[in-house]
């Protein structure tokens, strides 16, 4: 009887310490090559903007998304629900924030930045630039007039407003 429960006892133990190692194991290495990645248009971007889904679901939460832009392409002033971590692979960018006193940034490749929830920005391609937008909840994009009112894609895209 005693060897039983002996025995039940470190069955007990070997399964507390395989389930404890199971759940510590690492989640699978995720290997996207840039050679073939399909970038397809999304209809919330202007059409001189393609992505490609890196990771994650961006209609559910967390998200790695590829943008390539063309040479001249501007997301007009909108605003995001999730914070935006942007880091430019190539090519060169403008990036402008509706704050005071905020002066326009150049970006090239290596640059990041982080935009804050909310934050009214705008993104124009000096160059063909590709880029790596990193969201931290479900993507959105809410396009605005002069005035912060929201405003649908193709009058954000025809007027293009200034600052």
């Amino acid at each position: 009887m005693r060897s039983d429960r002996r025995s039940v006892s470190l069955f007990a133990c070997f399964l507390s310490i395989a389930s404890f190692a199971a759940a510590q194991s690492p989640a699978p290495m995720i290997f996207k090559p840039a050679v073939g990645t399909t970038v397809t248009h999304h209809p919330a971007l202007p059409a001189c903007v393609q992505i490609a889904v890196q990771e994650g679901d961006p209609s559910k939460g967390n998200s790695t998304i590829l943008l390539k832009a063309a040479a001249g392409c501007v997301i007009p002033w909108h605003w995001h629900t999730p914070n935006e971590r942007l880091v430019i692979v190539s090519g060169t960018g403008k990036g402008e924030m509706r704050m005071k006193d905020m002066k326009p940034l150049t970006l090239k490749a290596g640059d990041y930045l982080v935009m804050s929830s909310k934050g009214i920005h705008q993104f124009t391609a000096v160059t063909a630039v590709t880029l790596f937008d990193f969201s931290d909840a479900p993507f959105d994009i809410h396009y605005v007039d002069g005035a912060g009112k929201e405003i649908p894609l193709d009058q954000a895209v025809k007027t293009k407003m200034a600052k």
